[in-house]
């Protein structure tokens, strides 16, 4: 009887022994895959990582590039008179002459006319548009003063992110261009507008300046005021579309400007 209840004993210990072992073992296979699947996924994330940032850092320098031109080309400007700095944007945009200076004039007798006295800029700041800023304050500036309103507000749109400023139009284009990110993919024009009619007061009419269609939904009735739409740059029949419908709906008119 010693001996068998001995070896039960020594059995339960085997087994509990037996047991630990298979964990411990279990446990270091555990902690090799997860170190291996760690090193695998740095060797994978890292290099998108670096990817990501130095794409970040080009979009960056050549949104720092084009501010550079811009305040060059104000300097040359700045000894001009208004009206001979009005004509020199226009030639840039290819509307001081013919069909494009119609265009423009048609545009603009459009704005002059609609009730109210206040101008809300809606501005596309993705990074399609980052080598166009340097056209943007001259042409705006244009726009404003040929019509006789009153420049309340502008709001940038770019991935799902907006931001509206107010206060004097030059101090209002300074933020525009220092604050304005050029960077991204995603025209949100619906939500720029949402955020527009939440951060302003209602003025006469926005006015909507970008180069490719919205990649969000745009609710036509919850515009307030009629929108004036300009899609520059190439030719995109959607765009066009887009931007022609949005104005037609809300009672404004497009102008097209092609500066590439």
């Amino acid at each position: 009887m010693k001996n068998k209840h001995k070896s039960e004993h020594t059995n339960i210990f085997q087994t509990f022994s037996d047991v630990a072992l298979i964990m411990l073992t279990t446990f270091i296979f555990l902690v090799v895959i997860i170190m291996i699947s760690a090193r695998m996924a740095d060797s994978y994330e890292i290099p998108k990582l670096k990817k990501q940032i130095e794409e970040m850092n080009r979009q960056l320098q050549q949104s720092q590039s084009a501010n550079d031109r811009l305040a060059q080309e104000l300097d040359d400007m700045a000894g001009m008179s208004t009206e001979s700095q009005m004509m020199r944007a226009l030639e840039a945009a290819s509307l001081s002459t013919g069909q494009g200076r119609k265009d423009f004039d048609i545009f603009i007798s459009g704005l002059r006319n609609l009730p109210g006295d206040d101008l809300h800029l809606v501005v596309d700041a993705t990074g399609s548009m980052h080598g166009l800023s340097s056209f943007l304050i001259p042409i705006l500036r244009v726009i404003v003063i040929r019509s006789g309103k009153h420049l309340d507000s502008i709001t940038w749109f770019s991935d799902e992110k907006a931001e509206t400023y107010s206060g004097s139009m030059g101090e209002m284009f300074d933020q525009l261009m220092q604050g304005a990110p050029f960077i991204g993919a995603n025209e949100t024009i619906g939500d720029a507008f949402r955020k527009a009619v939440m951060n302003a007061k209602r003025p006469g009419a926005y006015l909507l300046l970008g180069d490719e269609p919205s990649d969000d939904p745009i609710y036509y009735s919850e515009i307030p005021s009629p929108v004036f739409t300009l899609p520059i740059g190439r030719s995109n029949p959607t765009t066009l579309w887009e931007y022609q419908t949005l104005a037609e709906k809300t009672g404004g008119k497009m102008l097209r400007l092609d500066f590439r």
